[in-house]
């Protein structure tokens, strides 16, 4: 029998919030690779802050086979914690795109002063050119990289990550799989992924822990796993829910011609070029795919049509048939757009309840919640109910798992009824039938007349099946 790393032994929770319905008990041994998989809002992120000791405890214990404070031992990362990198929580969403507010932001190199060996380890993953970047100008691929080896610097002996290939490109996914492995034989570290989907469970991993509706099943192997019927059971992959999208009567289809065109677009951060010469024009009710590897100014690009980006003004760039910069303001191109993306993800940590969070979508604020009239509130609510989260209404924003902020994000993209749509990995931290019930959604908005629709995707397979264009990024070097 190996070695105990860790166990938590029949743990009840003092918040019965915080609770599984069963006192949890779960060892991991040396030499095992993790993955807690299960369904949105099932309880995996309740098990990482359980073997993490944030809570208190009514009954039981964790207890570790190590030396050290839990602290030093558990290690976690989320997509959240992007936050802690670059005080993301005191800056705003457009700040990312203005250059002279975005002075202020650490470098790589900067908020890694202090930890031996930082230039040591960047180099043995082949990351150095990280190194001199602006944080806020990482791509969602660069970011996670660096968030994992920031982190191994302190030494971990249990490493958790959480749904950590939301926002990688294929071969971003490759890299991250091949780095947590070397993580796992050089410098024996146990790795736990929390996961939404088994499609993503790596061959590296060793043991799943089955979790659904606040309790956990009994751990088993990976193949077994995969194979058992209790993965059929817990991810059905199917969603008979009939689709009835709430629509406003009073608006009619927008006649414009072109939604928006660009003509040949540059953007530069100092001696960085992001986008070089770029030409597109995407028509009323057109439906395209945005590819384009991590790093290649996708986020960017995005930027410019939903007028976050003062660069805009810089370049020739036509939004619903009117140049921008002919007198229409931010707010006059954002109430006809819809948007939702990992970035904006980032910075919806409000502690107030999803109800505001998805009605700040009549109002394109981010962090300043107007207060929606009735009518408001009732479409909002239509929403969150298509998108199966309407009894979450009342939950801060703050309390939902990430797929569930996820459907929240994706009600408040929908809900003034937009002429334009962008979707940004929008289906990535969804489980699966979770997947089939949001691309319903997506599908249906989309047959309607006069709505556009930009998706963008590093899942081919994921795409609607109305997309019928295609627009591809390079990585500029």
């Amino acid at each position: 029998m190996e070695k105990e790393i860790a166990h938590i032994r029949n743990v009840v929770t003092r918040l019965p919030e915080l609770r599984f319905k069963q006192p949890v008990e779960w060892t991991i041994r040396e030499g095992e690779q993790w993955a807690v998989v299960g369904p949105n809002g099932a309880g995996k992120t309740l098990i990482s802050a359980i073997l993490q000791r944030k809570f208190t405890f009514k009954e039981g214990d964790v207890s570790f086979g190590v030396e050290g404070k839990s602290s030093e031992i558990v290690k976690s990362i989320a997509f959240k914690d992007i936050y802690s990198l670059a005080d993301c929580r005191n800056s705003y969403y457009q700040q990312r795109w203005h250059a002279t507010e975005a002075d202020e932001m650490p470098t790589v190199e900067e908020t890694l002063k202090g930890l031996p060996d930082f230039q040591e380890i960047f180099h043995y993953f082949g990351i150095e050119e990280l190194l001199p970047k602006k944080i806020i100008y990482l791509s969602s691929g660069e970011l996670r990289k660096f968030l994992i080896i920031r982190t191994l610097l302190y030494r971990p002996k249990i490493l958790i990550l959480d749904n950590p290939f939301i926002g990688l490109d294929a071969p971003s996914r490759t890299i991250l799989v091949d780095m947590l492995q070397q993580l796992s034989h050089l410098h024996g570290v146990q790795v736990v992924l929390l996961l939404s989907n088994p499609a993503d469970i790596p061959e590296m991993i060793t043991h799943v822990l089955p979790v659904a509706d606040k309790s956990c099943y009994p751990a088993m192997g990976r193949e077994e796993f995969l194979h058992s019927i209790l993965a059929k059971q817990l991810f059905p992959g199917q969603n008979n829910t009939e689709i009835n999208l709430p629509v406003d009567p009073k608006k009619q289809p927008s006649r414009h011609d072109v939604t928006f065109r660009m003509e040949h677009v540059c953007i530069r951060y100092g001696e960085r070029t992001i986008l070089k010469d770029l030409d597109w024009e995407v028509r009323n009710g057109e439906k395209w795919a945005l590819f384009g590897p991590n790093g290649s100014g996708k986020s960017t690009l995005l930027s410019l049509i939903y007028a976050d980006n003062p660069q805009s003004y810089a370049n020739t760039l036509y939004l619903f048939d009117k140049k921008r910069g002919s007198g229409e303001s931010i707010w006059d191109i954002k109430k006809r757009i819809g948007y939702v993306s990992p970035e904006m993800h980032l910075y919806y940590m409000e502690n107030v309840p999803t109800l505001s969070i998805v009605g700040s979508g009549y109002f394109d604020s981010v962090g300043l919640f107007q207060k929606c009239n009735d009518e408001q509130n009732a479409g909002a609510l239509k929403w969150m109910e298509l998108f199966g989260i309407g009894h979450l209404k009342e939950r801060s924003f703050l309390t939902l798992s990430s797929g569930e902020q996820r459907l929240a994000l994706l009600a408040r993209a929908f809900v003034k009824d937009p002429d334009l749509i962008i979707l940004d990995e929008p289906l990535h931290g969804l489980d699966a039938s979770n997947k089939i019930r949001a691309a319903a959604i997506i599908e249906k908005f989309c047959s309607r007349p006069g709505k556009t629709l930009i998706y963008v995707t590093h899942y081919p397979h994921e795409l609607p099946r109305c997309v019928n264009k295609r627009f591809e990024l390079v990585k500029q070097h």
